[in-house]
C-alpha cells in the first residue's frame, strides 16, 4: 500500500512544478504528516524530492528527474486523454486503473504538454445516456468487463422474454449505446449481441478463449445495428406528404428509411406533394409518429390506419371546432 502511494507521489510531482503538503495529502488521501514522512523516505531512496520552506513552499523534484514521451505532439496528447470515457470506465470498475494510467502519462509528458488533459477535458465531454432517462449501471457489468479484458469464458444465464437461457459465452467486446450496455460474444460458432441488464448470472471460468483475428468490434456492431434497425421496420404504409412534411419526416421516423423512401418517391403534381412507401415498425408506432405531422401527411394505405387518422382528425375538429 505504501509503495503504491510513494510511486503515485513521485508521478504527481513529475506532472507539476511543485505541490504543497496539503495538495499532496488531498490527492493521496493521507495526512500532511504522512506526506512529510513519505518525502523523507523517497529522498533516502535516492529520489531527489526537495522541500521549499515558507508560506508558498512545497515539494518538487530536482535534477530533471522524469521520463518524457518526446514523440507526442500536442494534438496527439490531447487525443490520448480523450480516449478515456470517465463514466463508462467507472461503470466497468476501471476508474482507479484509468486514473493511474492518465497520471503516469501526464508525468511522462514534456512540460509544455502537461496541460493536455485539462485542455481536452474542457473541450469535450461525453454524456452517453439519452434525454429523459435515468442511467443505471447493470450489476454484472464489472464482472463481464473483467472477463472481456481477460479473454475468459463465462457461464451465463440470460433473460429472454419470460424465460431464462444458459450459455457458455466468449465475451469479445462491450458497447455503450444511448446509455445501454451490450455484450458482443461468441457462442455456438457465431457472434451475438446481448443486453447486459438482461443477464441474471455470470460465472467466469478458468479457461480462456482464443480470439478470432477476423473479428472487428466496430464493424460487427455497425452491421448488427443496421440489421436490427431493418428488422424493426417490418410494416409498409403509403403516405402523401407536403413539402414541409417531407422535410420533417426524417426527424420523426427512422432517418435512413425516411431518406430512402423520399429518394424513391415521385412528385404527385406541381404543388410539391410526394407519395411514398414508408417502412415503419408497426401501424401503432406509425400512428403516433405521423400524427405529429398534422395536415402535412395523408395516410393512403392501409385502410385501417387511414380510418384511424380520419377518426383522430374528426375528434380534433370536434374538440377545437
Amino acid at each position: 500500500m505504501r509503495a503504491a502511494r510513494l510511486i503515485k507521489m513521485v508521478l504527481l510531482l513529475q506532472s507539476r512544478p511543485s505541490m504543497t503538503a496539503a495538495e499532496l495529502a488531498r490527492e493521496l488521501e493521507v495526512s500532511e504528516r504522512t506526506i512529510t514522512r513519505d518525502a523523507q523516505a523517497l529522498s533516502e531512496a535516492g529520489v531527489p524530492v526537495y522541500a521549499d520552506r515558507g508560506r508558498s513552499g512545497g515539494y518538487r523534484l530536482i535534477g530533471g528527474y522524469r521520463t518524457r514521451l518526446t514523440g507526442l505532439a500536442r494534438g496527439e496528447a490531447e487525443a490520448l486523454f480523450l480516449s478515456g470515457v470517465p463514466g463508462a470506465l467507472r461503470e466497468m470498475g476501471l476508474d482507479d486503473i484509468s486514473s493511474a494510467a492518465r497520471l503516469k502519462v501526464s508525468a511522462a509528458l514534456l512540460p509544455s504538454l502537461r496541460d493536455a488533459s485539462d485542455s481536452a477535458a474542457q473541450r469535450f465531454h461525453l454524456d452517453a445516456p439519452g434525454w429523459y432517462s435515468e442511467p443505471r449501471t447493470p450489476e454484472l457489468l464489472p464482472a463481464i468487463a473483467e472477463a472481456v479484458w481477460d479473454d475468459r469464458l463465462v457461464d451465463a444465464r440470460y433473460r429472454r422474454r419470460d424465460t431464462e437461457v444458459e450459455r457458455e459465452l466468449a465475451p469479445y467486446g462491450l458497447v455503450l449505446k444511448a446509455g445501454i450496455w451490450y455484450l458482443c460474444a461468441g457462442t455456438e460458432g457465431t457472434f451475438r449481441v446481448y443486453r447486459i441488464d438482461r443477464f441474471t448470472a455470470v460465472e467466469p471460468k478458468k479457461e480462456r478463449f482464443v480470439r478470432d483475428e477476423c473479428f472487428d468490434l466496430p464493424t460487427f456492431w455497425e452491421e448488427q445495428s443496421a440489421e436490427f434497425a431493418r428488422s424493426l421496420l417490418a410494416t409498409r404504409i403509403v403516405v402523401r406528404l407536403s413539402a414541409d412534411g417531407a422535410r420533417r419526416l426524417p426527424y420523426i421516423v427512422d432517418r435512413a428509411a425516411a431518406h430512402e423512401a423520399i429518394a424513391a418517391a415521385e412528385p404527385v403534381d406541381g404543388d410539391g406533394l410526394l407519395t411514398l412507401t414508408l417502412p415503419v415498425e408497426s401501424e401503432e408506432v406509425a400512428f403516433s409518429q405521423l400524427l405529429t405531422l398534422g395536415p402535412d401527411a395523408e395516410i393512403l394505405e392501409p385502410a385501417a390506419l387511414r380510418s384511424r387518422f380520419a377518426d383522430a382528425a374528426e375528434r380534433m375538429r370536434a374538440l377545437y371546432g
